[in-house]
């Protein structure tokens, strides 16, 4: 294997390095395009608008778990099957995850098409945000499903064999493209009304440019790796198929609850009305800053982990594990100070509406001491993903999300009004990152027994 270096001999940081920085900048492009969509419609001053593109989100967020239940349980078992020498089998397994990845997102598409409207309602939307949450979903979920979880797939396989660069590289052209043509679409070629609608045609296009890229730079590393052009959809084997599912489905479930409780603060938000709803989804995204680098850390740090845990280089695993959890902590509370020191002027870059601002800065306010409780959870998780303990990752996901997160929420909502639903998130993530951090400290002590 060409990257052997990287996984066995280079020094812990720099490997950790090599692996996380273009993971980094790859989620700080996916996160800026992410916000540029809130960005362009907000130059709408139109809440109903950004209230419609923030609950299509949350179906948008479901292709997300697709990619996540083949992408990271794939991707996660290949570089295990690597250190341990197994390279056919990780190479089919590569190929099997693609295949999979493309059917599942044609099964994905049909269903967002068939219940589109009970799901919106679902969602919180009213009569005011149906329609325009209906366009997005139609660009971006139904005709944009193969082409989002391809390409959302494909880079996390190349990632875990070591290809940081390259999967960096794709999503970044795919983000990089979505800002140009954001305006174009909105602004330009569609008429007014329509900005949501050309929003999400624009975001389902770069997605089939990133896809394009992907399917041209797999072909070529390829010859040269474990990986594994896919052209079938392989066999491979009971056990691999149970294990790759065991950290898959937990990786996917989590992207799930992360969608459910975005969809209980829209539905609790959406009782104050349209505008706070519009200044939630705005401090949702803003927050998706550090989660996002928070992620690219911890996604740099998994192929590393896994491969020595693969190869039974416990001390390596615990080196890179530890640099990683300390940056990703650190990041996290700087951040914290500078959402609650400037958020007004935050949120008044998304929407030019003074009562949106004045709310959304008081979410972000409340919020923002969630953040490193919040990403020292995240870091718990990847890591027993990268251990292949998928049944604890699924396990810490329904803690955080349905025994902590969402009785919370209801509760202090319920209790406090407006001020509990805010507060909400700190007290969850703080117990939450106890029980995880305690699980976390147990797993590491027994691979040493």
């Amino acid at each position: 294997m060409d990257n052997n270096r990287l996984f066995e001999t280079m020094k812990p940081g720099r490997a950790l390095a090599t692996m996380a920085i273009p993971t980094i900048a790859s989620q700080v492009i996916i996160l800026v395009y992410n916000l540029a969509d809130t960005w362009f419609i907000g130059r709408t001053n139109d809440p109903y608008m950004i209230a419609a593109s923030s609950l299509a989100l949350s179906v948008y967020l479901a292709a997300v778990a697709l990619a996540n239940v083949f992408g990271v349980g794939g991707g996660s078992l290949m570089i295990r099957l690597a250190g341990q020498k197994r390279t056919e089998e990780a190479g089919k397994v590569s190929s099997y995850s693609i295949t999979a990845a493309a059917i599942s997102s044609i099964v994905f598409s049909i269903l967002v098409l068939i219940f589109m409207t009970p799901l919106l309602k679902a969602l919180g939307a009213s009569d005011n945000t149906l329609e325009y949450g209906k366009q997005y979903l139609m660009a971006t979920s139904v005709a944009g499903a193969l082409p989002t979880v391809l390409s959302m797939c494909i880079p996390q396989i190349l990632r875990n064999a070591g290809y940081a660069k390259q999967a960096g590289t794709g999503v970044g052209l795919g983000s990089i493209m979505n800002i140009v043509l954001d305006p174009l679409f909105m602004f330009v070629i569609f008429p007014k009304g329509y900005e949501v609608l050309a929003a999400g045609i624009a975001m389902m296009l770069s997605n089939v440019i990133s896809l394009i890229y992907f399917i041209v730079v797999y072909r070529k590393v390829s010859a040269e790796s474990i990986l594994e052009f896919p052209k079938r959809l392989e066999h491979i084997g009971r056990d691999n198929l149970k294990t790759l599912f065991s950290v898959g489905i937990p990786a996917a479930v989590a992207i799930f609850f992360f969608d459910l409780v975005t969809i209980v603060i829209n539905r609790l938000t959406a009782a104050y009305g349209d505008v706070a709803l519009a200044a939630m989804g705005i401090v949702l995204k803003i927050e998706r800053i550090p989660i996002n680098i928070g992620l690219g850390i911890c996604l740099g740090m998994v192929p590393l982990v896994a491969f020595s845990y693969g190869a039974g280089n416990k001390k390596r695993m615990d080196q890179v594990a530890k640099l990683a959890a300390i940056v990703i902590v650190g990041f996290a509370c700087f951040c914290t100070a500078l959402f609650f020191i400037f958020s007004g002027q935050i949120v008044g870059v998304f929407i030019d509406n003074e009562e949106t601002i004045a709310l959304g800065a008081r979410f972000l306010r409340g919020r923002c001491f969630a953040l490193p409780f919040m990403l020292a959870g995240y870091f718990v998780v990847n890591w027993m993903n990268a251990v292949g303990k998928g049944k604890i990752s699924f396990l810490l996901a329904i803690i955080r999300h349905l025994v902590l997160i969402i009785p919370i929420l209801l509760i202090f909502n319920l209790l406090f009004g407006l001020n509990g639903l805010i507060r909400a998130q700190l007290v969850a993530d703080v117990l939450n990152a106890a029980i995880s951090t305690g699980i976390f400290i147990s797993i590491r002590r027994s691979f040493r027994e």
